[in-house]
């Protein structure tokens, strides 16, 4: 009983370790990205609620979003949002790895304006068909 007790705390430190690493690394990216032109715009991630409408069986209890502001200067439209969410989206491994680490949500935000756009996570994991 302890012993299955002490698993799932431990369990719990490392996962927040390893969702702590990928904001850190996509943050670097995204900045590196930025500075030698290959993005157009400067893109931060962090951690949000989330959407308690798309838990699945992996996520997070607490904080289970996985938030983007894009830095532009102003109002993004939707248009705009979408596309940024699809890039995000179509990087199947970054999908998987953010499932896998109890996020459920993806959210897309611009610095300005006060909507923003939101998928479920666990409905743009590829699995191969049998």
């Amino acid at each position: 009983m302890l012993d299955n007790l002490w698993n799932n705390i431990r369990g719990w430190f490392s996962d927040r370790s390893e969702r702590a690493k990928l904001i850190r690394s996509f943050n670097k990216s995204a900045r590196d990205a930025f500075v030698v032109g290959i993005s157009p715009t400067l893109l931060k991630a962090q951690i949000s609620r989330g959407e308690s409408s798309y838990k699945h069986q992996f996520s997070n209890w607490l904080n289970s979003g996985f938030r983007i502001q894009a830095f532009t200067g102003r109002v993004l439209t939707k248009k705009e949002l979408i596309y940024i969410g699809n890039v995000i989206l179509s990087d199947e491994v970054l999908v998987r790895r953010l499932v896998v680490l109890g996020w459920d949500t993806l959210e897309i935000h611009g610095d300005k304006g006060n909507y923003g756009c939101r998928w479920q996570l666990k409905d743009h994991i590829a699995l191969p068909e049998y």
